[in-house]
């Protein structure tokens, strides 16, 4: 019995002291402001992540734009759900599957041109709290959109707009523009062991 007090003891003034340390730390974090997120990587979860904070702002009652450069091609359960929520976002699957599908460049160029212009106006607009631009790394990676004009517009953006992108190859520039990168790493996936897509893991 002894020996459990000890321990609860230690542990108790080990939590306090960390209780300190974080207050003091959380006292000097005073500003507020949009920030401009990054999700890319390897491994599987960005697109998931990014809606995940989609979830979380409209708790906050906020207003999304969604905007999907590569996927478009199929239904998916996301979809379904934030078309419950029509007065808080708009889902755009502007996209036409992958460019291995599409085979067209002039006519993936058109795609991701029609998507950006979606973004940028949703950007533009001040009744829109956050805006997501999933996958629009792949354009830029594929040098479907000039890299110089999607930075001039994220950057320019209204000083409280919360603006996520995602995809694989993020460009440096983005990266370093951004406030929050997260580089996902895949660690193992099904698909390496012969599992395909599946509703409500992948889509």
């Amino acid at each position: 019995m002894q020996a459990e007090d000890d321990t609860q003891a230690r542990h108790a003034d080990k939590m306090r002291k960390k209780q300190a340390a974080q207050a003091k730390i959380m006292v000097t974090k005073t500003q507020e402001k949009g920030l401009l997120i990054v999700h890319t990587g390897k491994g599987k979860g960005k697109t998931s992540a990014a809606l995940g904070m989609v979830v979380r702002a409209i708790g906050h009652g906020m207003k999304i734009g969604v905007v999907q450069f590569v996927k478009g091609a199929m239904t998916t359960g996301e979809k379904t759900v934030f078309d419950a929520f029509p007065d808080q976002v708009e889902f755009k699957q502007m996209g036409e599957g992958f460019t291995w599908d599409t085979q067209d460049r002039a006519r993936d160029v058109a795609a991701a041109r029609t998507a950006w212009d979606e973004v940028r106006r949703m950007v533009a607009d001040p009744s829109y709290h956050m805006v997501l631009a999933d996958e629009l790394n792949i354009v830029l990676r594929y040098d479907y959109l000039p890299l110089d004009e999607v930075l001039a517009v994220l950057t320019a953006r209204d000083a409280m707009k919360h603006v996520i992108v995602t995809g694989r190859n993020a460009p440096d520039a983005l990266i370093d523009a951004a406030d929050l990168v997260t580089d996902m790493t895949m660690i193992k996936h099904p698909f390496r062991s012969g599992v395909k897509a599946q509703a409500g893991i992948e889509f």
